[in-house]
């Protein structure tokens, strides 16, 4: 249904729902795009990073530097997207880390550690762009359908990063034809996958969804030069504290990124251990990513009915499930560690889902992106924790004993689930009482 609307700078009627059905589509393209070069290199990195340092317990280190990355350029290109929009905060970052792509292959082919670890750095603005883009979606969406709008964008990541994984075996005959190291490969696919992703965005995403919400809300924060102000670090603390389901909801972010980055990152070498060939973990991995991404628009739909608190409860449930069949699969190739990867995707989708549009929707628009950088700064931090202490804990006392630590994560997103129900409901009662 059509949404005309007067922008009060201009006077000019706009089409909102004919730019939120753009938007919304262009954002596919990108996060489509974007997601082959965040997946790609997901089953080499971290037996790359075990071969330059010649440490299994090392071998964590790759996915932690990546998620510390993506934490702070979840910072930094929020303060970006706050100045000059959703679409420039997402060139920036794709652009980032095709330059990061490029630097690993590098850095396999000199043989140093330390240039790796920078460049997943690097690598880690893929990621954050990615998140960011879900909350694009929900800029200019209706009340009504925040969560389907933020959860089509989330579904467009399965095409990308289910086809990502599963190259790794072509990406190693490029190596060979390129004379780089067979693991690095797959980062050299992924440079152009998230090069793309930067054009991409550059050329479709017009006009600005966040930009646009702004004016049609007569948003005051600009200088003279009509470039928005970002706002100030303790006006957007002062946003996210205050709140209560803004807490609960980067609470849930951040158990469940947790959970899922730490079992994860660990499950190739479990896997190699029981002498699994690199094309089946690339396959595991490929189903683990299908968990992640492919029921979204499911979950979405069932947020906008049912409640977003609500589905937080349930992703929790899943990452639990998904942890007891992965602490029990013996190493090698199992049906315990293909359904636990894909329940550990899953849980991990619906826990996030519901969780981002809690915070699409209570965010203050003045602070909106800057509230979603710092939840999603954080929710990477967590990951960072999580996926450094996998190698120590892997080496120490083996996978099982990874599954166990990480259910103590997914038990914080139930919490997180539950106090957001509770004070949703009071929320609700607060507004449905007569004034």
């Amino acid at each position: 249904m059509s949404r005309p609307e007067t922008l009060p700078d201009t006077g000019a009627t706009l089409d909102v729902a004919g730019v939120q059905r753009r938007t919304v589509g262009s954002l596919v393209a990108v996060q489509a795009t974007g997601a082959l070069g965040i997946t790609i290199g997901i089953a080499t990195s971290s037996l790359l990073a075990r071969d330059l340092s010649g440490s299994e317990a090392m071998a964590g280190l790759s996915q932690t530097f990546q998620v510390l990355g993506t934490a702070a350029a979840a910072f930094l290109l929020a303060r970006v997207m706050s100045r000059r929009g959703r679409r420039v905060g997402l060139v920036t970052g794709y652009l980032a880390a095709a330059c990061g792509a490029l630097l690993a292959v590098v850095a396999g082919t000199v043989g140093s550690i330390a240039l790796l670890l920078v460049a997943m750095v690097l690598l880690g603005s893929a990621s954050a762009s990615n998140n960011a883009a879900r909350y694009a979606a929900t800029d200019l969406a209706a009340p009504a359908h925040k969560a389907r709008a933020l959860s089509v964008v989330v579904w467009a990541t399965t095409i990308g990063a289910v086809v990502g994984p599963n190259l790794t075996g072509p990406a190693a005959g490029l190596a060979d034809v390129l004379s780089v190291p067979e693991l690095t490969g797959p980062f050299v696919l992924g440079a152009v996958g998230t090069a793309a992703a930067g054009l991409l965005a550059a050329v479709l995403l017009r006009p600005d969804p966040l930009l646009t919400a702004r004016r049609l809300a007569g948003d005051g924060h600009e200088l003279s030069g009509g470039v928005p102000t970002p706002p100030s670090l303790r006006e957007v603390w002062t946003a996210l504290r205050s709140h209560p389901l803004l807490v609960a909801a980067t609470l849930g972010l951040a158990g469940a990124h947790a959970t899922m980055v730490a079992v994860m990152v660990m499950t190739p070498l479990h896997m190699e251990h029981g002498g699994a060939e690199l094309r089946v973990i690339g396959f595991v991995i490929s189903i683990h990513v299908l968990g992640m991404f492919a029921f979204a628009p499911l979950s979405g739909w069932a947020a906008d009915r049912w409640g977003r608190a609500r589905l937080l409860v349930v992703g929790a449930g899943v990452l639990l499930t998904a942890l007891l069949l992965s602490g029990i699969s013996p190493q090698g190739s199992s049906w315990q560690i293909f359904a636990g990867l894909f329940l550990l995707g899953l849980g991990w989708s619906i826990s996030t889902i519901a969780a981002s549009t809690l915070l699409a929707e209570h965010a203050p628009l003045e602070v909106r992106a800057d509230v979603q950088g710092a939840a999603d700064m954080t929710m990477s931090l967590a990951a960072a924790v999580g996926s450094a202490l996998a190698g120590v804990i892997v080496g120490q006392w083996g996978y099982g004993a990874l599954n166990a630590y990480a259910a103590v994560l997914a038990l914080a997103v139930l919490g997180a689930g539950v106090a957001a129900l509770r004070h949703a409901s009071t929320h609700a009662a607060r507004h449905a009482a007569p004034h």
